[in-house]
């Protein structure tokens, strides 16, 4: 599909706008501008409750396109918005202007000689930078419970915090030096001398204006006293014009304005932070307390100097996760009152952890606890109790009512006053009718966040929202001169109330900061300073039941670091939200063209290029697997004659494997005849004129594999039984076959296992480049006889298939069924489970495991190496370098430590680029749309070392694309463990 702009999308644009795009047009790739109707809805999606839907997206990748669209914005009175990852939950990443998304470019990252201090670009994932400092024992300051998702853009523009950082290790702390881009295009590089000389003569005005508030507010004692007050505590309410009373120069008070400053004075280009540093000597105790207010009052007693973290959970967040799995058993036998404080002491090495440990549980000492205080260093202890707090906001996202929207609110108290604020808050919430909401959050710096659910589509509950927060806001403000918004950034949400928080004499200087650095309004317009007294009361995003599968989902935007169409199409979360404004057009009798038009888009968007690998679902929230939801939109699409064509498939399943090795076959011998440039060429020119259905052969096409299961026995009756199709277990037949290989029967207690080799591996072989020339399945069976096991295949294999081909398709009938004929032959050939049984292909193995009867031992390549095999084998690793990727089903499988483990005994250097998830081939969709594959994989040859030659997986199609994106051989692991493993004698 053609991902360029139609021009009829333009011409539906207000006249401006239409101008807008001509002049950026020559500036960007066609693809890297978006006017659909689908795309700018889902693009403009983020986390918070608020939706706008911009005219025009826009993909910009280096700093002149930011300058090209700065001052065509400016010349045109034109609003723009800058987007990060969209994880920022107060309606500060969204527009119905243009919004700028950063595109690949920006998430370059270096680091100096000592790990001090670390340079970024705005697209860089937070865990990212702390994984490239991991080795200096350093960390970023600045830890938000979405670091794993949010880009540091987005956390420098919302000064964005967390549990650990407080206010002495957050962005506007450890900000170095950075690249601001402002509002007329201009480019100020703070951390160079001669850029910061020309922008003073440059922009003496801005500098004079900047100077004069400067000595404007030192001259006012009593606001320079307010604004220190204020910013002892988490605060992101307004600017951040404590710059004006903690620096002098011009330059550090503009580039300390810039953090928190959401995107409305400038674009954060680049940013440098002093890091600090990363203890690895670690405890933790979730402390349970009578009731919120002794908790309270415990933290009181606390400080940074004696732990690192102090989490708040009242009862309703415990009760929220009790019942998940992991979860202490304890906690469903606390009383209804019991407030937890989980604690966090961290120091350099053991005997100061432990002084910290003592020193904590002294302070602590004469505050009743509803069970005794004790810390732990057990990291799966101290594992699972961080679990219960990080699954507090997706308790309730799960638990909500379907189509009401989940809301996170964000406040912080002076440390005198958390007891009585926090009870009081408690009993705010259960007064307006918000019984089952949650009170958690960061204590040690009097920051707690309250969560609950409302329905926007529903007028009175819009008033009863604004009744709770007129309340919160006054109590805040004026009870106990708090922040309404601690570090979630002001936004839309709470940019009506910036004046009430700080005074009018404050305010007027915010508004002189925007008028100074902005004065066209042209960015992020309505965030942080908003006229409109009902700002947080409109454009409230509503979430329709649209399908089981996906209702639960709160839009976080969690899920899309490892979605392999991010940078194609869409991910988890905008197809969802796109499945969402279906179901309203729908609702709304909408049936013309503007319905049609984003079905019909999303055909390709959403549903061709959704890989439907499920590695969503392991960083969502509230584990939704989108691409099952995928796979059923298919199923209910496909027609009847592709179910009957599948169910032809599926009945005659040997004789198709055996086609596609003969075509396969028949591709090699073109290779060998045309060579590779012609045979390229030809497949091109036959793709194209099949429509892209017939796929384009390249020269890591596998060749044929011919399977036969060889050394074949007659096994005795007792060996191996059967299962009928009741379910009762039958004696094998005398006389009958089944297929044994390798160790003798004769032998004592032989090491058995039953080899499932998957389809793909009996058709398809090794690709013409590949270092290894022998199939997977001839790789298996050697390193299985090295280790003296015997080999048992189940009757009937050229016929069996676990299902996976058909279940990707939507054909969940015929997969079912092939399933379930596995299922029998395996249970009948490995004595209903008593053999372990070993399939060859990580995402075969995962349907069956999910699937089939658990009585079967179903074990996964990587798995049967690690637990099984290495013990009776003399490894004599390589002196290579090796690469390896982990698929979605092994990922899923929870089996990242062992895929490791494996290799590293294997080769002497192992490298996983951290930046490749899943690598988007998803069975034969690499095939027929390989740029999934190719998007997906886009980082993966620059990410590899010089030294590194091949490449090691657990599943045949997806070496296929690895191998073609990287330049180098991917094989199974299997060929690399059987490369380096000796039989033992003694086994």
């Amino acid at each position: 599909m053609n991902l360029s702009v139609r021009p009829g999308d333009i011409a539906k644009l207000p006249s401006t706008y239409q101008e807008f795009y001509r002049e950026i047009a020559p500036h960007f790739a066609p693809q890297d501008i978006i006017a659909d109707p689908l795309r700018t809805l889902a693009y403009g999606t983020d986390a918070s409750f608020y939706r706008l839907i911009p005219k025009l997206v826009v993909k910009a990748g280096c700093n002149e396109q930011v300058v090209v669209l700065l001052q065509v914005a400016s010349r045109l009175n034109i609003a723009l918005t800058f987007r990060a990852a969209g994880t920022s939950l107060s309606g500060q990443a969204i527009s119905d202007s243009i919004l700028v998304m950063l595109a690949e470019g920006w998430s370059h990252c270096d680091v100096d000689a000592h790990g001090c201090a670390i340079t970024m670009g705005p697209a860089v994932i937070g865990a990212e930078a702390n994984r490239v400092l991991k080795p200096f024992s350093r960390k970023i300051g600045p830890d938000p419970a979405s670091i794993n998702h949010a880009m540091i853009g987005g956390i420098a523009a919302n000064n964005a915090s967390g549990m650990c950082c407080g206010t002495a290790d957050n962005s506007y702390k450890t900000v170095q030096d950075m690249t601001i881009i402002f509002h007329d295009g201009t480019v100020l590089d703070t951390a160079d001398p001669d850029s910061v000389a020309a922008f003073r003569l440059s922009h003496g005005h801005l500098i004079s204006a900047v100077e004069s508030m400067r000595d404007d507010i030192a001259a006012d004692a009593e606001l320079s006293a307010l604004i220190r007050h204020k910013f002892k505590i988490k605060n992101t309410t307004g600017y951040g014009i404590n710059a004006f009373v903690d620096f002098d120069d011009p330059i550090d008070i503009i580039k300390h304005l810039m953090i928190g400053s959401e995107g409305t004075l400038g674009f954060i280009a680049r940013i440098t932070y002093r890091t600090v540093h990363d203890h690895s000597h670690k405890a933790s105790s979730l402390a349970l307390f009578p009731d919120i207010r002794q908790a309270c009052l415990a933290v009181m007693r606390l400080n940074r100097d004696l732990v690192s973290a102090a989490e708040l959970m009242d009862r309703k967040s415990l009760q929220s996760v009790e019942d998940k799995a992991g979860m202490p058993e304890y906690l469903r036998t606390l009383d209804s009152e019991v407030c937890g404080l989980l604690i966090e002491v961290e120091a350099e090495n053991h005997d100061a952890l432990h002084r910290k440990i003592d020193a904590a549980v002294a302070a602590l000492e004469g505050i009743p606890t509803a069970r005794p205080l004790e810390f732990s260093t057990d990291k799966a202890v101290c594992a699972q109790l961080w679990n219960i707090r990080k699954g507090l906001f997706p308790a309730v996202g799960a638990m909500r009512t379907m189509g009401t929207t989940v809301i996170i609110e964000d406040v912080a108290y002076p440390m005198e006053h958390l007891a009585d604020a926090i009870s009081g808050l408690r009993a705010m919430l259960d007064e307006y009718g918000y019984t089952d909401s949650i009170i958690f959050g960061h204590a040690l710096d009097g920051n707690v966040h309250f969560v609950f659910t409302q329905d926007f589509a529903k007028e009175e509950q819009v008033r009863q929202y604004d009744a709770l927060m007129q309340e919160v806001c006054n109590t805040v403000t004026g009870q106990y001169g708090g922040s309404l918004k601690a570090e979630h950034g002001t936004g839309r949400n709470m940019a009506p109330f910036v004046e009430m928080e700080w005074g009018k004499q404050a305010y007027s200087y915010m508004l002189r900061i925007k008028q100074t650095f902005d004065p066209q309004g042209i960015l992020n317009p309505g965030v942080i300073i908003n006229e409109d007294s009902l700002a947080h009361l409109k454009d409230l995003k509503h979430l329709p039941a649209t399908h089981e599968i996906i209702d639960k989902c709160i839009e976080c935007g969690f899920c899309e670091v490892n979605c392999p169409s991010r940078n194609l199409t869409l991910t988890p979360r905008q197809r969802i939200t796109t499945q969402r404004y279906i179901t309203s057009l729908r609702a709304i009798g909408q049936s013309g063209e503007l319905l049609k038009r984003v079905e019909d888009d999303y055909q390709y968007m959403g549903e061709a290029t959704c890989a439907a690998d499920g590695l969503c679902a392991t960083t969502c929230p509230v584990a939704i697997d989108t691409g099952s939801h995928t796979k059923n939109l298919r199923s209910t699409q496909n027609k009847t004659m592709g179910r009957r064509i599948a169910g032809l498939c599926a009945r005659n399943f040997a004789p198709l494997t055996k086609g596609i090795a003969l075509a396969l076959g028949f591709s090699h011998i073109a290779h060998r005849v045309l060579g590779k440039s012609l045979l390229g060429g030809l497949s091109r020119a036959v793709r194209s004129l099949s429509g892209g259905k017939i796929p384009a052969w390249d020269p890591w096409f596998p060749k044929a594999a011919w399977f036969r299961p060889v050394n074949t026995k007659k096994v005795e009756a007792t060996h191996a039984p059967r299962v009928s199709q009741d379910g009762e277990r039958q004696t094998l037949e005398p006389g009958k076959e089944a297929n044994v290989s390798g160790r003798s029967m004769g032998d004592e207690a032989p090491r058995q296992v039953v080899y499932f080799p998957a389809c793909v591996s009996r058709s398809m072989g090794p690709a013409h480049g590949d270092l290894d020339q022998r199939s997977l399945t001839e790789a298996m069976l050697s390193l299985l006889e090295k280790a003296g096991y015997e080999v048992i295949y189940p009757a009937n294999l050229d016929a069996l298939c676990c299902g996976t081909p058909f279940e990707s398709k939507g054909f969940m009938e015929e997969a079912d069924a092939k399933s379930s004929e596995l299922e029998k032959a395996l249970l009948a050939v490995s004595d209903s489970g008593r053999i372990p049984v070993l399939c060859d292909t990580s995402p075969c193995l995962y349907r069956m495991r999910r699937v089939m009867d658990a009585r079967l031992k179903l074990l996964e390549p990587v798995e049967f190496i690690h637990d099984h095999l290495l013990g009776h084998l003399n490894i004599e690793p390589l002196p290579e370098t090796v690469a390896i990727h982990i698929t979605c089903s092994a990922t899923k499988m929870n089996l990242q430590p062992k895929f490791q483990a494996v290799a590293a005994a294997c080769a002497r250097s192992v490298v996983s680029p951290p930046e490749i998830k899943c690598c988007g081939f998803a069975g034969d969709r690499g095939f027929n749309y390989p740029e999934l594959n190719a998007s997906a994989l886009a980082p993966l040859k620059a990410a590899l070392p010089a030294d590194c030659k091949s490449g090691y997986s657990n599943s045949r199609t997806c070496e296929i694309g690895l191998a073609r994106h990287s330049g180098i051989s991917y094989q199974s692991i299997v060929y690399l463990v059987d490369r380096v493993a000796r039989p033992r004698s003694d086994s």
